[in-house]
């Protein structure tokens, strides 16, 4: 191994452990909690060391955003892959997204409520954003309907899992009906 490509190995490994103590320290106390000096004091580097991978929180929350999109679509394939019929693999898609949602709710935050300074649904949206969008249009592609648009239809009812998801996490539904909640959104926006 030349001595390159052991710095760039290396490089590769501060950035991973730096995203990894932001998601870790959000996902304990919130995004607020994450500043720099708080990860310096965490990982124990420098401020300036973190400053030569990203260019501050907003970067970091990219970094986090985008690992959380490619660990989304991987479980929402996952589930879908695991289920038999349309229905079966669009309720399973309702619940994996949702699970996912509030077993990680600061990726959450960092991939669909954050200002990680990433662009979505455009020409240069980073790759694993995309993904994630292709995972669901996976499966709901194939329920959405004579005459209507897969991509459309797939940004309607992801609007509504995250609409539920969102509502639920800060208490305005009551728990009790979640279950009720994905079956209506199956059975009547799916139509399945």
């Amino acid at each position: 191994m030349s001595v390159q490509e052991r710095k760039e190995r290396e490089r590769a490994g501060r950035e991973r452990l730096i995203v990894a103590t932001a998601r870790e320290l959000a996902e304990e106390q919130g995004w607020d909690a994450v500043t720099t000096r708080r990860l310096a004091e965490r990982i124990e580097y420098s401020q300036p060391v973190l400053y030569s991978h990203f260019r501050g929180k907003r970067e970091i929350i990219g970094a986090v955003a985008l690992q959380g999109a490619t660990e989304m679509a991987a479980t929402v394939r996952a589930a879908t892959t695991a289920a038999n019929g349309p229905r079966a693999r669009v309720y399973a898609l309702a619940r994996a997204y949702l699970d996912f949602a509030e077993r990680n709710p600061a990726v959450y935050d960092a991939i669909f409520q954050l200002d990680g300074g990433l662009a979505y649904a455009q020409e240069d949206t980073p790759e694993p954003l995309k993904d994630a969008f292709a995972a669901l249009l996976e499966s709901l592609g194939e329920v959405a309907g004579d005459g209507v648009h897969p991509g459309l239809f797939t940004e309607t009812f992801w609007a509504s899992l995250h609409g539920l998801a969102t509502l639920t996490r800060a208490g305005r539904l009551p728990p009790e009906d979640a279950e009720r909640r994905v079956e209506l959104l199956v059975n009547r926006l799916a139509r399945l």
